[in-house]
């Protein structure tokens, strides 16, 4: 670790005050959902999670699989456009303790590698020290109602006769993606509330009640276990990106806003975001507590991680390429999956599947969802 030097809070602080952040790159190489809660200000999260990893077959990682989906970052890096790069985790307190399998030392191996001549640095204490130091250089996700906190909620509305599905509004998945239902799609005032300039219709009956106020896009399926969802991924994903690209917000909705259309913002999640099935599930699952994506919609998912994970490492991508991204089959889901020995199909994540996480079951079809 000689080549990896120190940074503390005060150093940092500086840099960022003074502009820094133009020439310093900031790398948060905790998790997904931790990054999402909460980080510093202009820092670009590190994806190196273990389904990579092992896929890399314990080569060094490259800036394509640990920067997926940050072009310019990755672009800039190998111009040697950035004075410094600066790591941090949660709360590693110097550059001896940083351990050999830990994200820290992957990134640090994948910059050694990909980008030479670049000064790194290690953030003493971590995100925890420098956020109770200097918290207002960090960002801060609104605070997210436990899922106890939103069952009471629910128990508490159930004698308005509303069902839990269309209590409340869309809730934000990103700045521009909301996750919703039917009932919240038909009411004009909540889609203007929250700035809604597209809707995103995961269903073959839900009506698109202001065709000419709003952008629409249909993807007309069933929610059952014979529906293949997956051909649409790409598609919804692009629809999704093109209305972020226009600093628009888009609502994905089906009838309950439960199965179907949860089952695309988790989708997008893990083709953008590069993670896997359970950190977007539980990402989600915290903002709409109801999602339950039915059986067969969880292992197109299952396997729809086994590929997006592994796009980055070119030869095994070409050994796995699977129909699910191609043109829309007749055939049923079941009968397109990997090959037996895929440790993906059908190996739902604890969290996806413990009861105690959910109102309703996904291995089960929750009829209207």
């Amino acid at each position: 670790m000689e080549e990896l030097r120190e940074m503390d809070c005060t150093m940092l602080k500086r840099l960022l005050k003074e502009d820094g952040a133009n020439k310093c790159l900031l790398l948060d190489c905790r998790s997904f959902l931790a990054f999402s809660a909460g980080h510093i200000r202009g820092a670009v999260n590190a994806r190196c999670n273990t389904i990579v990893r092992r896929r890399a077959k314990g080569s060094a990682l490259s800036l394509d699989q640990v920067l997926a989906g940050d072009e310019e970052v990755r672009l800039r890096l190998r111009s040697g456009m950035y004075s410094a790069v600066v790591l941090y985790d949660e709360r590693t307190p110097d550059t001896d303790t940083v351990k050999e399998d830990s994200t820290v030392n992957v990134v640090l191996n994948t910059l050694y590698r990909d980008s030479q001549g670049t000064r790194t640095y290690l953030l003493k204490g971590g995100y925890d020290r420098f956020f109770t130091e200097y918290p207002e250089f960090c960002i801060k996700t609104k605070s997210i109602p436990s899922l106890s906190s939103q069952s009471s909620m629910d128990s508490s509305c159930s004698s308005c006769g509303t069902p839990h599905n269309d209590q409340g509004g869309p809730v934000e998945i990103l700045p521009f993606l909301y996750l919703g239902s039917a009932l919240h799609a038909s009411k004009k005032e909540v889609l203007d509330a929250i700035g809604i300039s597209a809707l995103l219709n995961v269903s073959a009956d839900c009506p698109n009640h202001f065709e000419g106020a709003y952008q629409y896009k249909c993807i007309p399926v069933e929610d059952n276990h014979k529906e293949d969802i997956s051909c649409w991924f790409l598609e919804a994903i692009e629809f999704i990106d093109s209305i972020r690209d226009s600093s628009g917000r888009v609502l994905v909705h089906c009838q309950a806003g439960i199965s179907r259309s949860a089952t695309i913002c988790l989708a997008y999640l893990m083709k953008r975001k590069r993670v896997r099935l359970d950190e977007a599930f539980e990402f989600v699952r915290r903002r709409r507590s109801i999602i339950s994506p039915n059986f067969s919609f969880m292992g197109q998912l299952l396997q729809f991680e086994s590929q997006v994970l592994a796009t980055s490492c070119a030869a095994e991508a070409a050994a796995t390429a699977s129909p699910l991204l191609g043109p829309k089959s007749t055939t049923a889901t079941a009968s397109v999956t990997a090959p037996p020995n895929s440790p993906f199909i059908f190996n739902f994540p604890v969290s996806v599947v413990n009861p105690v996480y959910l109102h309703h079951s996904p291995l089960t079809t929750s009829p209207g969802c």
